[in-house]
C-alpha cells in the first residue's frame, strides 16, 4: 500500500496586476528621441504602438501566473495632444486607449480643455458638427465610422454639478476578478482644476478636496465587502531626482500631504499631473508605509502594481505588494491594430499638417529661456499675438501681449527652414482664443508682480511679452520685485491712471497659471484662435529671423 501524497496547503493570497498610466496627452506617434518627450535617461521611448505592445507582454508574463490585470490610468490622457490627435478632437486617442485595453482613469484636467460636455461625448460617443474640419479640426472624418466613445470607465468622485450633490461621472468602480476578489478604485483630479484651465471648461462644475471626496466614499466601500482601495488621482509629486524613475528621492509636491491624509483603508494611490516618475513608499495617517506611483508621462512609462490580497480578509496586503516602472522602449515589435488606426489618421490629417506656412533662418526657435525667463520661441509667440487683427474691436488695438511659457509645448522646429502647420501646432496645441482688454498701468504693474507672488511665488513663472519692457530684481520681497519706474509699453514709461489695450489667451484671461489681475480687465474681446496668430504671422514674416531676449531684464 503506498503512502498518499501529502496535501498542499491552501493558498492564502492571490497576486492582480495592475498597469498605469497617466498624461498620455494624446502622444499617438513618438516624439523625437532627442527630446524631453521622446526618452527616458536617454532610451527612446513612447509611442501608441509601442506602447501597446509592452501592456500586452507584460500582461502575458501575469497571466503565465495564473493573475489577472487591470489596467488604469491617473487623467490627462487626452488635451494638450499633437495635431494627429486634436485634429479629430482627440476622438483617435480614445479609441487607440479602447485597441489597449485600458479599463478605468480619472479625469485630468486636461479633459476640461474643451468642456465638460465634451469629456461626456469621449465617455458616449457621439460626433460633432464642426464643420468638417472648421479650425482645422474634424470630428469623425470617415463618414462610415462614427465615434463610440470610451469602452473605459471615466471617474470623477471630487467633480460634481453646481450646486448639486451629484458627480459628473463615476465616482469609482469595481473590477471583479477570479475567485471572488473584488478591487475598488476611485477616480479623481486636482482640486485646483478651475484655476489651470479655461473657465469655460469648467464652468457649471465644482472641485472638492481630494482626501475628503475619497475618505468619504471608504465607508460606503467597506459596507459593500469591498476592502481592496486603489485610489487613481491626477495630482502628484516632484522627486529630488528626476531621473530616478524607479524610486522617489526626496519627493515634495501635494501628493506628499495627500497620501499622508488618505484614509488607512486606501491600499494604492496611483497618481499624475507633474509629468514625474516614481515609485514611492510614503506612510499613511497610521504610519503604515503605502504606495504611490507615477509613470511619467507621453506613454514613456507604464507602472507596474502587483497588489497581494489575503484571501482570509479581501484585503491587501502592503508588505508584499511590489511596483515596477517600466520604460516602453522601441525595441519590440509595433502593435498592428495600433499602426493601422495611426496610420488611417496620419492620412487624414496629412492636408493640414503638411502645408508649409513659413520659413525660419534658423534650423529650430527654442522655448528654453534666458536667466530673466525670457525666450525667443515666447518672443515669437507674443509678437504673432499682437500682431493679430482679429482682437480688435471698436478701433481699439491693443499695444502689449502676453503670454504664458506653460503654454508653450515644444521648440518650433523646420525642414530645412520650412515650418509646417504641424510643426507649429506642435508648438501650441490648446486651440485657446485671443482676448483682448483692457487694463490700467496699475493693473498692468499688479500683474507683473503676480508673476514673483501668490501661488507664483515659490516657483515664478514669467510671462512672454511683446510691446513691454521692463526689469525686475529676484533678491527683493515678493510684491515689489519689479524695479520702480522701468516698465515701458512702446518705449514711454508706463502711466498708473492710464488704460492700455492688452492681449492673451483665454487662459490667462480668466486669471490661469495664478494671474488674477487680468479678471480685473475690463471691456474683453474674443478674438481667433492663437495657432492661427502664430501661423499667419509666420507667413506674413517669412522668412524669420529671431531677435534678442532684451524686453526683460534682472537688476536692482
Amino acid at each position: 500500500m503506498t503512502q498518499a501524497a501529502p496535501a498542499k496547503p491552501a493558498p492564502t493570497h492571490t497576486q492582480i496586476q495592475l498597469l498605469a498610466l497617466n498624461d498620455f496627452h494624446g502622444n499617438l506617434a513618438p516624439n523625437r528621441a532627442t527630446s524631453s518627450g521622446g526618452n527616458i535617461n536617454g532610451t527612446p521611448a513612447g509611442g501608441a504602438e509601442f506602447l501597446a505592445t509592452k501592456l500586452e507582454q507584460l500582461r502575458a508574463a501575469a497571466k503565465a501566473q495564473g493573475q489577472d490585470t487591470a489596467t488604469v490610468a491617473a487623467g490627462d490622457l487626452i488635451g494638450g495632444s499633437p495635431l494627429l490627435s486634436a485634429a479629430f478632437h482627440d476622438e483617435p486617442t480614445i479609441e487607440a486607449l479602447n485597441e489597449m485595453g485600458l479599463d478605468a482613469t480619472s479625469v485630468g484636467n486636461h479633459e476640461f480643455d474643451e468642456g465638460y460636455k465634451e469629456l461626456l461625448r469621449m465617455q458616449k460617443g457621439g460626433c460633432l458638427n464642426d464643420g468638417d474640419g472648421q479650425n482645422n479640426q474634424n470630428s469623425c472624418p470617415d463618414p462610415e465610422a462614427e465615434f463610440k466613445g470610451a469602452d473605459f470607465d471615466y471617474l470623477s468622485a471630487n467633480v460634481f454639478y453646481e450646486n448639486t450633490d451629484k458627480t459628473l461621472l463615476a465616482p469609482y468602480t469595481v473590477k471583479k476578478f477570479r475567485g471572488g476578489q473584488k478591487v475598488a478604485f476611485i477616480g479623481m483630479t486636482l482640486e485646483n482644476t478651475p484655476n489651470i484651465v479655461t473657465k469655460s471648461g469648467v464652468e457649471g462644475l465644482s472641485f472638492k478636496d481630494e482626501v475628503e471626496t475619497a475618505n468619504a466614499l471608504v465607508p460606503k466601500l467597506k459596507k459593500d465587502g469591498i476592502e481592496a482601495i486603489v485610489v487613481l488621482l491626477h495630482e502628484g509629486g516632484l522627486p529630488s531626482d528626476p531621473k530616478a524613475y524607479n524610486g522617489c528621492p526626496g519627493i515634495s509636491g501635494p501628493i506628499t500631504d495627500i497620501a499622508k491624509t488618505l484614509d488607512p483603508a486606501i491600499d494604492a494611490i496611483i497618481s499624475g499631473h507633474t509629468h514625474q516618475a516614481y515609485n514611492c513608499s510614503i506612510n499613511d495617517p497610521a504610519g503604515k508605509p503605502r504606495l504611490v506611483t507615477s509613470a511619467s508621462s507621453l506613454g514613456k512609462i507604464v507602472t507596474e502594481v502587483r497588489l497581494s490580497i489575503n484571501l482570509a480578509t479581501k484585503d491587501v496586503d502592503r508588505l508584499n505588494t511590489l511596483a515596477n516602472n517600466h520604460i516602453v522602449t522601441q525595441d519590440v515589435p509595433k502593435d498592428r491594430d495600433l499602426t493601422k488606426l495611426i496610420t488611417k489618421y496620419q492620412t487624414l490629417v496629412a492636408p493640414i499638417e503638411s502645408k508649409v506656412i513659413g520659413h525660419i533662418t534658423t534650423s529650430s526657435i527654442v522655448k528654453t529661456s534666458d536667466d530673466s525667463g525670457e525666450s525667443p520661441l515666447g518672443n515669437l509667440i507674443a509678437d504673432a499675438q499682437l500682431a493679430d487683427t482679429s482682437p480688435v474691436t471698436n478701433g481699439k488695438t491693443p499695444v502689449v501681449a502676453f503670454m504664458n511659457s506653460g503654454g508653450i509645448r515644444e521648440d518650433l522646429a523646420s525642414n530645412a527652414g520650412a515650418v509646417t502647420f504641424g510643426q507649429a501646432f506642435t508648438v501650441q496645441p490648446f486651440n485657446n482664443f485671443l482676448v483682448s482688454m483692457d487694463m490700467t498701468g496699475t493693473q498692468i504693474k499688479a500683474l507683473l508682480e503676480q508673476q514673483f507672488s501668490g501661488v507664483n511665488q515659490a516657483s515664478n513663472k514669467v510671462l512672454q511679452v511683446a510691446g513691454i519692457t521692463y526689469t525686475y530684481n529676484p533678491a527683493a520681497t515678493p510684491g515689489a520685485k519689479v524695479v520702480a519706474g522701468s516698465i515701458k509699453v512702446a518705449g514711454q514709461p508706463l502711466v498708473d491712471g492710464t488704460t492700455y489695450r492688452i492681449v492673451t489667451n483665454n487662459f490667462l484671461s480668466d486669471g490661469g497659471d495664478g494671474f488674477p489681475a487680468f479678471t480685473t480687465a475690463t471691456d474683453k474681446f474674443f478674438g481667433g484662435l492663437d495657432i492661427d496668430a502664430f501661423a499667419n504671422y509666420l507667413a506674413a514674416h517669412d522668412p524669420y529671423t529671431p531677435g534678442p531676449t532684451n524686453r526683460i531684464s534682472i537688476g536692482s
